[in-house]
């Protein structure tokens, strides 16, 4: 196998786990996007992050189709091009899935601590009645 061959199977490869990564990764944004929805419901919370999650969940599409289609273009210059626009696509929608993980971190940490406050305030402002 001479070098070009290695590099072709090599991109191939590389083809093949960014349509299946980015496929689940599809499926894990929309369980989020319901999981927080059933959340939003019994706690009467809003948030961003499953607006955040479905404009992630399509970035992750676009790449998984991108890869699908470099995959068809096997050999060719296209498939090269059109490998490098998934894989760009597909850091790009991991980024943005860290950036709404630490959203939603923080709005479960805040709406937590916002409760904690709240119950101590009426507790405070019990004993001053009395």
């Amino acid at each position: 196998m001479n070098r070009q061959e290695s590099i072709t199977r090599a991109e191939e490869s590389i083809s093949v786990h960014i349509f299946s990564v980015s496929a689940a990764m599809v499926g894990v944004c929309l369980t989020v996007i319901g999981i927080i929805q059933i959340v939003i419901k019994t706690r009467n919370a809003t948030t961003f992050a499953d607006d955040f999650l479905a404009l992630d969940a399509l970035l992750f599409l676009v790449s998984c189709i991108t890869a699908y289609s470099a995959m068809r273009k096997r050999g060719t210059p296209l498939m090269v091009k059109l490998e490098r626009v998934a894989d760009t696509i597909f850091i790009t929608a991991l980024v943005f899935m860290v950036l709404i993980c630490g959203l939603i971190a923080f709005e479960i940490t805040w709406h937590e601590t916002s409760g904690i406050v709240h119950q101590g305030l009426q507790t405070i402002g019990g004993k001053l009645k009395r």
